[in-house]
């Protein structure tokens, strides 16, 4: 179920999200392109989570969402634990990973994706082994209001409502003693809790803040 205004519709291509004119589902094969050979190194987010030494990066996706840079970095050889704490965007995640299982393509890099529902909070600092890396990307006001937002993925944002503790979500990344916290921002946004990385990888829209405990 959801709020109302958009349902769970099964279509053709999985599962969908639909308000009766746009929809979204998981899709890890549009990713495809950029995770051919030499696309994929050049990836800020692979760029940032890559440590020296560690050849299989154990990640915490702490706000997963739909999966996508999940599959990146799974495409990248780590192991990846997504956490997905909405109930309708953890059935459209499960479904994709499902789906990519499915299919040649995908299969080995789905394999290394597992998706645990619930809040990461509570779980991160209980997780064993700890994670090398814990990923962060947590919707904030600011997002909501973009004009550059999709009208498909504003049906996500009925759903996903705004990190309402940024501090609490930064604890437990710290509680879960990793080697690396990843923060993904957009490229002019704030700090997340107005903690300042050890370093960041910027583009053009997105910033990855890399607190290295």
């Amino acid at each position: 179920m959801t709020d109302g205004t958009a349902k769970l519709v099964t279509t053709d291509g999985g599962l969908a999200l639909s308000d009766g004119k746009n929809s979204v589902r998981g899709d890890f094969a549009r990713l495809l392109p950029r995770i051919r050979r030499g696309n994929l190194s050049r990836e800020l987010l692979v760029r940032a989570v890559k440590i020296k030494g560690v050849d299989e990066p154990f990640v915490a996706d702490a706000t997963a969402g739909l999966g996508e840079d999940s599959f990146l970095l799974a495409a990248a050889g780590c192991r990846v634990l997504l956490f997905e704490h909405d109930p309708v965007i953890a059935d459209l995640l499960s479904d994709a990973i499902e789906r990519a299982k499915r299919d040649p393509e995908t299969a080995e890099i789905a394999a290394r994706m597992t998706l645990i529902r619930g809040d990461s909070v509570p779980a991160l600092p209980l997780l064993d082994p700890r994670p090398d890396v814990v990923l962060l990307d947590p919707m904030f006001p600011e997002r909501t209001k973009s004009a550059l937002v999709k009208k498909k993925f504003q049906l996500l944002h009925l759903l996903e409502r705004p990190c309402e503790n940024e501090r609490e979500l930064l604890d437990a990344a710290f509680a879960a003693r990793p080697k690396r916290i990843v923060v993904k921002r957009p490229a002019k946004g704030p700090y997340l809790a107005g903690v300042k990385p050890s370093y960041s990888l910027s583009g053009s829209a997105v910033r990855f803040d890399c607190i290295v405990p």
